[in-house]
């Protein structure tokens, strides 16, 4: 799907990812995949001046991946280190990318000639069965 995103656009996109992942019988990553939806579609909001995107999800014989690209040339930052307490740093960047390291099994970041970018994170249904 590639569209300009507006503030309220995660809200819908959640909606559309959970029923795909219903369609595909992967409830048990619907929390997980929305929060990454959710957060990668607000790097967008925050970051890209034109706000345009595509998010595409694939299904996957261990879960899904979900991808977000676009044509800005800033390449996002990892998520912020910690501090010596093993709190989270100040730093207001990367907050997003760290809540999506936490629930996706990978995330990475593939750069786009001649520019853009597409961040991709993946939920497996077979780490959640082993907790």
């Amino acid at each position: 799907m590639s569209f300009t995103v507006g503030e309220h656009s995660p809200r819908h996109l959640r909606r559309i990812t959970r029923a795909y992942l219903h369609l595909w019988s992967l409830e048990e990553v619907v929390d997980a995949a929305e929060l990454a939806v959710t957060e990668l579609l607000a790097n967008v909001v925050r970051h890209v001046p034109d706000r345009r995107c595509a998010l595409l999800l694939l299904r996957l014989d261990r879960g899904v991946r979900i991808e977000v690209s676009d044509h800005w040339v800033r390449m996002p930052r990892h998520p912020a280190p910690l501090d010596r307490s093993g709190e989270p740093a100040l730093d207001e960047g990367g907050r997003g990318l760290m809540l999506v390291e936490a629930v996706a099994d990978r995330w990475g970041v593939v750069p786009l000639p001649p520019g853009g970018k597409t961040v991709w994170c993946e939920c497996d249904t077979r780490r959640l069965a082993g907790r």
